[in-house]
């Protein structure tokens, strides 16, 4: 018998829990700045499936010192030469950082393999190589968690629609997206492959089911929070200083500067 799903979160909920979660985030980076930990956190799964606005919510606050995301775009002539991990290995976390890959070197494995952009034997290699290279992670220390994003066609099919008709997400609809959804079975079979060769005991794939955006977010998260054994860190007392003053002190005049147009007061007076 299939599990009901999970209704989707109500706003007001989701909005308390996932306040509460990034101050939480925000005390693991803290914690790991101090510690100097070292974490990188793998996101893949289907296009529209929800990875970004995760992201989005996980570095909102924390300081972008610590917490930063690595997007690759497309390998260069040069990188295509290179061993398929080496240009993923310059972005790895060093002691202090955690880093989110919204997507990562399981492009071969999805993207590469079904679109037809790297051979049989690449492909081959690259799934008989990534356990080795991901156990070496986790050997040195790393934190590597692996998160894929589980969604379903008649989702993400509004919400490709939806990008259509947004001028703000349009930007987010590339061609190669809208040829995926004519190979959606191709690439549910290399995801499956993909799994049956990397879900290794040393670096898990953690499904997020996402056809609910806000489930998502809040048990992505919270799934984060709990794989990271960090403690929170006693803040020092924080105290205003006066401010200084200088009896002496001339504001040069405004009409020296440029200012903005003030749009907001046309905008009251409409």
């Amino acid at each position: 018998m299939t599990p009901r799903p999970t209704p989707r979160l109500p706003s007001d909920l989701y909005e308390r829990e996932l306040y509460d979660l990034q101050v939480e985030l925000v005390r693991m980076a803290e914690w790991v700045r101090r510690e100097g930990a070292r974490v990188a956190v793998v996101f893949e799964g289907r296009d529209a499936a929800g990875k970004g606005g995760t992201i989005k919510r996980i570095t909102e606050f924390p300081s972008p010192r610590v917490v930063r995301t690595v997007a690759l775009p497309v390998p260069s002539d040069r990188e295509r030469t290179q061993w398929y991990f080496q240009r993923y290995i310059d972005h790895l976390p060093a002691a202090g950082e955690v880093v989110l890959f919204d997507r990562s070197w399981y492009n071969r494995a999805g993207v590469e393999k079904v679109l037809g952009f790297c051979t049989a034997d690449e492909h081959e290699r690259f799934l008989r190589q990534c356990p080795t290279f991901e156990r070496m992670l986790v050997d040195d220390g790393i934190i590597l968690l692996k998160y894929w994003f589980s969604v379903s066609e008649e989702v993400q099919a509004k919400r490709f629609e939806a990008r259509i008709d947004d001028p703000l997400k349009r930007w987010k609809l590339s061609t190669t997206d809208l040829y995926s959804r004519s190979r959606w079975v191709d690439y549910s079979r290399a995801k499956d492959e993909m799994f049956r060769h990397t879900d290794i005991p040393e670096a898990r794939w953690h499904v997020v089911e996402s056809d609910h955006k806000r489930n998502a977010r809040i048990n992505c998260i919270s799934h984060l929070l709990s794989s990271i054994p960090y403690e929170a860190v006693a803040q020092e007392p924080v105290g205003l200083p006066e401010v200084q003053e200088d009896p002496g002190y001339e504001r040069p005049p405004e009409d020296l500067y440029a200012y903005v147009p003030d749009v907001a007061a046309q905008l009251l007076e409409r």
